[in-house]
């Protein structure tokens, strides 16, 4: 019998309150054990990117019914702490946790209890990252594993020292012994920032890419038929964007939930607002089924899957502007498809 539309939704992070000006930039992951794991940026005494000193967590070991208390990962007042983009090993149960430090080093700490508890964090810029990157960002999002093992998490960078955006370019870092050594991978063509990866069916790789070129409100997409190294031009996927970051995440399979399922969120619009989420059956060759969330002013989201295959959706959003709070929605895919479809 299929399941009854389900939705719901809790402001999790709220701009101005727990002593933070701001809280942005979303990353969220599901432990093994079902516990969902809640990533913001905590900025203490502003809004600009500049003032991103700390990294916080909220955490759910309900399902998302309830949150505990905001917990604060690392930080120092003095440099910015930035991107959260986790991973989870799903062979270990180890959930990895890997930021930036002042938009260039690369960290990463560990939680081997499903976020209760963290790892100091641990530099990993000599392997993950090269000498003539000046400015360098993870995803941010989140990471996956691959149907190997191996780690895989997005982030984005600019050679030498050229300012323009026009000059960024997303790549990739893998890690192959479950997150012992960090290894940074091929590049992406000019013009492409904040991505986010997906693993195909077949084995391909698909990167979501955020447009660098902020005259061009599209999104694009690039794939790897060789774990990363090497990645194809950018394509331009017919979607319209806000040039700003979104989510892409598998859903399901054909093995795991009788269909193949990938789901993507963003700004569905030419302006930051009308957070829509969309349902590819094809791999990401199509995106038939498409509903907006909030209509209203949105930025950054931020998509997983929880344990009772519910879709959770956080991601930013305000009333007058986008970063007055970050919110947690939750819903099925029944929902989603106004009852066309169920698991």
């Amino acid at each position: 019998m299929a399941n009854k539309p389900f939705f719901r939704e809790i402001e999790l992070f709220t701009s101005g309150a727990e002593g933070y000006h701001t809280f942005r930039i979303p990353g969220m992951a599901v432990a093994n054990d079902g516990t969902i794991l809640a990533f913001a940026e905590g900025r203490k005494d502003g809004h600009d990117d500049y003032h991103a000193m700390y990294l916080t967590l909220k955490r759910s070991t309900d399902n998302g019914a309830t949150w505990e208390d905001l917990q604060v990962l690392v930080g120092d007042g003095e440099r910015t702490h930035h991107n959260p983009t986790p991973v989870v090993d799903r062979e270990t149960g180890t959930v990895h946790l890997l930021f930036n430090i002042d938009a260039h080093r690369v960290l990463v700490m560990t939680s081997d209890d499903s976020g209760a508890t963290w790892s100091d964090a641990v530099d990993v810029t000599d392997t993950a990252s090269r000498p003539d990157w000046f400015f360098y960002a993870l995803a941010p999002g989140h990471g996956i594993q691959r149907k190997d093992g191996t780690l895989v998490v997005p982030a984005n960078h600019i050679r030498g020292h050229r300012h323009d955006w026009i000059f960024s370019e997303g790549n990739v870092i893998t890690s192959d012994d479950h997150g012992a050594t960090w290894n940074v991978g091929g590049s992406l063509p000019g013009g492409s920032n904040e991505c986010e990866v997906e693993e195909l069916t077949d084995g391909t790789l698909y990167m979501a890419v955020r447009a660098a070129n902020r005259r061009k409100n599209s999104r694009y997409a690039s794939r790897s038929t060789d774990g990363g190294m090497t990645w194809s031009e950018l394509e331009d996927v017919g979607i319209v964007d806000a040039v700003c970051q979104a989510s892409i995440s598998r859903f399901t399979t054909v093995e795991s939930g009788g269909k193949n399922r990938v789901l993507f969120s963003n700004a569905n619009s030419v302006e930051r607002k009308n957070l829509a989420v969309r349902m590819s059956y094809d791999e990401c060759d199509s995106w038939p089924v498409s509903k907006v969330i909030y209509p209203g002013p949105v930025a950054y989201s931020e998509l997983a899957i929880a344990a009772d295959n519910t879709i959770c959706c956080f991601y930013e959003r305000g009333l007058e502007g986008p970063y007055e709070s970050i919110r947690f929605a939750q819903f099925n895919v029944e929902w989603l498809t106004d009852g066309a479809d169920g698991v």
